[in-house]
């Protein structure tokens, strides 16, 4: 059995510790924050100062990965969560009846909740885990190297004075993560990165329904989109849902949103959001903001090969993506359940290090390049203005492209194929290029000659009304 350490204590240093637990390895956890979860979920979401995890009180909606992971591995930690009041929503839920079941068909299903109420169950788990010793408070302040091969290999980590051998180190410390810096002053080459810059900003207010509200306002979609703005609804978990507010980090009217009171009437003017206000529901505290985000791909290989064995990455600090696609959780379970499975085999550290990253390329880059472009028609079209649709002429195939979304609300098939993409089971060019897909958008787009034109949703006018910004400053 190997002995691993583990830098990171979030979501995904919990389930790979947990995973590899149960498999008889054993495991340290250094977490630089001073407290784990409580249980008691409302104190620890809302009073729980956590300005290194600014994702943590923003919405979450899990995609499959997410429950097909935990279900393999820790079905006692997926029960907790629905215990807990986490929901399950297919896709197929949005036509009331589903249509007639294909295979994999079972799997397209969102779990609904707040992140917190996976941290707690994932933290519930491991701290009763045989093998796993969690240390909180213990921030890792180096790396130790054996510098004799001709790979730089990591040996332990150091926090103070202290030196713990492992026979594998995981970079689970997200985003921020200084383990590129370690690397560098012990003369390793460079880690391969790719970063792309995100122009979006991301405003979010939590609400919950009064008792006797209804709990769903009925048939309406969770995503509002406006040429300048997009308003996302994440319904979760005891009642409780998020809105997002997303706009251009160059709208000039950004800082008004951080103002409850306009954000509350921004967000209901929008279908989605508005349609789940209307049910009565309360804000709670202030408005979550998250900007300056990035896409950041991490890897420790080069075309040299390893630049370091005896380290791996995990989560954000080998795939950070940007939250739009809801991507990072998922991508995360699927490295941990990668690494927790495979590192009982491992003999030649190179090899395993190289294994690793190329399943990483088959697994988690393509998706990651997905969020690249997905968020660059995002940036795009909330920069462009209110003419961005208005008047503009579309050829066949970027008519086709922007009523994938539209359809999909009308269409089961078309639905199947979004569901796929969403849920990292299919590529877009895979699941929106059969025949049988593009026959039905074809279909759609016919019974709708004049589209796309704008969407339902407040105007510019609209926004800058309750914003007090001249609609003419933005364009």
């Amino acid at each position: 059995m190997a002995k691993l350490a583990i830098i990171g204590g979030g979501i995904g240093g919990l389930a790979t510790a947990l995973f590899l637990g149960r498999r008889g390895h054993s495991v340290t956890v250094f977490e630089s924050e001073n407290r784990w979860p409580t249980g008691n979920l409302d104190e620890d979401f809302f009073n729980w100062p956590r300005p290194r995890t600014p994702q943590a009180t923003q919405p979450h909606a899990f995609m499959a990965p997410v429950r097909n992971v935990l279900r393999a591995e820790a079905p006692d930690v997926y029960a907790a969560m629905l215990r807990l009041g986490a929901r399950e929503y297919h896709e197929f839920d949005w036509f009331g009846t589903h249509p007639p079941i294909r295979p994999g068909d079972e799997d397209l299903v969102t779990t609904r909740t707040r992140r917190v109420l996976l941290e707690t169950a994932l933290y519930e788990a491991v701290s009763g885990q045989a093998g796993v010793e969690l240390r909180r408070g213990d921030t890792v302040d180096g790396l130790e190297f054996d510098l004799t091969g001709a790979i730089p290999r990591v040996t332990g980590v150091r926090c103070g004075a202290e030196v713990h051998d492992a026979d594998l180190v995981l970079d689970i410390a997200g985003r921020r993560s200084p383990v590129g810096t370690w690397l560098g002053q012990a003369g390793c080459r460079p880690p391969v990165v790719e970063n792309h810059n995100i122009g979006i900003a991301y405003f979010s207010r939590w609400y919950k329904l009064s008792p006797d509200a209804p709990r769903v306002p009925g048939r309406v979609s969770d995503v509002s989109v406006t040429p300048f703005a997009i308003g996302l609804v994440f319904p979760g978990d005891n009642d409780i849902f998020g809105v997002t507010l997303a706009i251009s980090v160059n709208d000039p009217t950004r800082t008004a949103l951080r103002d409850t009171t306009i954000f509350d009437a921004l967000a209901a003017i929008f279908p989605g959001p508005g349609a789940w206000l209307g049910l009565g529901a309360k804000g709670i505290g202030d408005v979550h903001i998250m900007a300056g985000l990035d896409n950041r791909w991490t890897a420790l290989v080069d075309e040299h090969g390893p630049v370091v064995t005896g380290l791996l990455g995990v989560g954000d600090s080998i795939t950070h993506t940007n939250p739009t696609l809801g991507q990072g959780v998922a991508l995360t379970l699927l490295a941990a359940q990668r690494v927790a499975s495979t590192v009982g085999a491992m003999q030649d550290q190179a090899d395993f290090a190289v294994d690793y990253h190329e399943w990483a390329m088959r697994r988690l880059k393509p998706w990651f390049d997905h969020q690249v472009k997905v968020d660059r028609g995002d940036e795009a079209f909330l920069s462009g203005g209110p003419e961005m649709l208005a008047g503009r002429a579309f050829d066949a195939a970027t008519r086709a492209q922007f009523a994938l979304n539209p359809c999909a609300l009308d269409d089961p098939v078309v639905m199947r194929a979004k569901a796929q993409v969403r849920h990292l089971v299919l590529a877009p060019e895979v699941a929106f290029g059969t025949e049988e897909v593009r026959a039905h958008v074809a279909r759609w787009l016919e019974a709708h000659p004049k589209f796309p034109s704008m969407p339902d949703g407040p105007s510019r006018d609209d926004w800058t009304a309750i914003t007090g910004e001249p609609a003419q400053s933005v364009r």
